[in-house]
């Protein structure tokens, strides 16, 4: 094992498995609302299930030997909604297309990973910008979930309004959501998986949803979505505002979990290079998950659950990532759970992306304006895309009013002309 340098690491093989045990425990739940999302594109549920798995297996054993770091790494929250919901959805893009934009987005994060561009980028995004990127994410897919759960219907009148709370299911999702606020208030390891079971279970005894006649199977083919990603189509000029948000978001959100995670930790020193690795290890996972069939990979939040018990090299990503293969045989089990026992799990992560906003300087008003403006306009242009735009166009022009030059160098200035970009080529 000195592969992973563990004893350099402070830390022994029993340990990284407990740790690697408890990172799977805790992001197990992506198997399932993964599947749930990205079948609303169209793609077969089943393979789903089957691709999420892969993926994840995939990244997370990757990301062990190549950067020796406890990160684990699966399909990325959020960027999948957008995927579904935005792209094919509401764009009409086939999600063949979708795929192929994925893959275009991860290769160009790849490339660009084994240069300075990734560091100039960085340096050139405030970390307010940054955070209220994430928070916006985090209410975008938050409204997408409740919108799914029935709690918020379409209004002629109003847009929205609330939803039928005499219905059963809308009452499920409730419960739902009282469960998984629960189990996390409580500090439950694991607490979204087991909100999941609870509130399946409620749903089973009481009739709201069938429960499963068997517990397992063998995996599901995923020859229905592996290898169609259509590229050709993806390299449309009126798909690079999409491209480069993908892109963004990505390389932002597995900035934050990184920093979060890892520098907490000690694991990323002042002049190492596993911080490097571990972005190119989740850039290479993104160009692989357009041809599995999945949306792009990101690292995960969830690692800090393995950090906390002792994890410290790439043996926990990779004990995570073996565990990930029991999850190929639960097909049954993951068909029977209830829309309703899932979505409030959306809600509950689009919670803690929102928490960014308390580490936000709102006394800088072009922040202030620029944060408030991505984070409404996300769920309300039902965008991403749309919420980056306006925020960033928005800081510039307050920056040049406000005559703070001094804020607006060349990567902002670029991420302002690909914003403008967004609304001209619509």
């Amino acid at each position: 094992m000195d592969f992973f340098k563990l004893k350099s690491k402070g830390t022994t093989v029993t340990t990284e498995a407990r740790a690697g045990f408890t990172t799977f425990l805790t992001m197990l739940y992506i198997v399932p609302v993964n599947a749930l999302i990205l079948s609303a594109a169209g793609m077969p549920y089943e393979a789903l299930i089957t691709a999420t798995a892969l993926i994840t297996i995939i990244a997370c054993v990757l990301n062990g030997f190549w950067s020796n770091t406890p990160i684990a790494m699966s399909t990325g929250m959020g960027l999948n909604a957008y995927f579904s919901y935005v792209l094919v959805g509401q764009m009409h893009v086939p999600w063949q297309s979708a795929l192929g934009i994925v893959f275009v987005s991860g290769m160009l994060f790849l490339i660009l990973s084994f240069t300075k561009f990734r560091t100039w980028m960085i340096n050139s995004i405030s970390e307010d910008l940054r955070r209220a990127i994430s928070a916006g994410i985090g209410a975008f897919i938050a409204f997408i979930a409740l919108q799914q759960m029935g709690v918020i219907v379409k209004n002629d009148a109003t847009l929205v309004s609330l939803g039928d709370f005499g219905d059963k299911n809308v009452l499920l999702g409730v419960f739902g959501l009282i469960v998984v606020i629960a189990f996390y208030i409580k500090k439950i390891k694991g607490a979204f998986i087991f909100a999941i079971i609870a509130t399946s279970l409620i749903a089973w005894i009481f009739g709201i949803a069938s429960y499963p006649k068997e517990l397992f199977s063998l995996p599901a083919s995923i020859s229905p979505i592996a290898f169609e990603l259509d590229i050709l189509s993806a390299l449309q000029f009126a798909f690079i505002p999409v491209i480069i948000t993908f892109f963004i978001t990505d390389l932002f959100d597995t900035l934050g979990t990184l920093a979060g995670v890892g520098f907490r930790a000690g694991l990323f020193k002042k002049g190492s290079k596993e911080l490097e690795k571990t972005l190119e290890a989740d850039a290479a996972a993104s160009v692989l998950s357009g041809i599995v069939g999945v949306s792009t990979t990101t690292s995960f939040v969830e690692s800090a659950s393995g950090v906390e018990e002792g994890g410290r090299s790439g043996l926990t990503a990779i004990v995570a990532g073996v565990f990930f293969v029991f999850t190929l045989f639960l097909i049954p089990l993951f068909k029977a759970i209830p829309a309703n026992a899932i979505y409030p799990v959306l809600v509950m992560v689009g919670v803690l992306m929102f928490a960014e906003l308390k580490n936000i300087n709102f006394a800088d008003k072009s922040v202030a304006i620029a944060t408030f403006l991505i984070v409404i306009l996300m769920p309300l242009t039902y965008s991403i895309t749309y919420g980056l735009a306006f925020g960033f166009i928005s800081y510039v022009i307050t920056k040049i009013l406000s005559k703070e030059f001094k804020d607006i160098n060349i990567g902002v200035m670029l991420l302002f002309a690909i914003s403008l970009m967004a609304f001209i080529i619509r």
